[in-house]
């Protein structure tokens, strides 16, 4: 039995363009940083930096998804996969956002100054 050789060169262009267009757009909005969004906050966090989580996340799922070849596997352990790593972030950022509140809580109410 032969196995017939796919080329995926059109594929790894498609997720290389897509990556660099994502990576450009975070870049962009890095060195505009505009107004609206880094002036308003939402749940603890301005929204350019809520911007860039998430567009980072769907990078990492794009590159899971690609080059690891999930698309190949079956639901259940894509959902395996997939759904510990929403549980790890969110609760990542949970502490996150939490843990910043509290020190930023910490100095603004004290006779200690920012020292960094």
């Amino acid at each position: 039995m032969s196995h017939e050789h796919v080329s995926n060169t059109k594929r790894i262009w498609q997720v290389f363009g897509w990556l660099s267009l994502i990576t450009i757009i975070e870049v962009a909005f890095g060195i505009v940083k505009p107004d609206a969004l880094f002036m308003t906050n939402f749940l603890g966090m301005n929204l350019l930096n809520w911007l860039f989580i998430i567009l980072t996340l769907v990078k990492a799922y794009y590159i899971v998804w690609a080059f690891m070849h999930m698309e190949g596997e079956t639901s259940s352990l894509r959902w395996s996969v997939v759904g510990t790593v929403i549980f790890l972030v969110v609760y990542l950022l949970f502490i996150l956002l939490t843990e910043a509140d509290y020190i930023y809580g910490i100095f603004k109410n004290s006779t200690i100054k920012w020292n960094f």
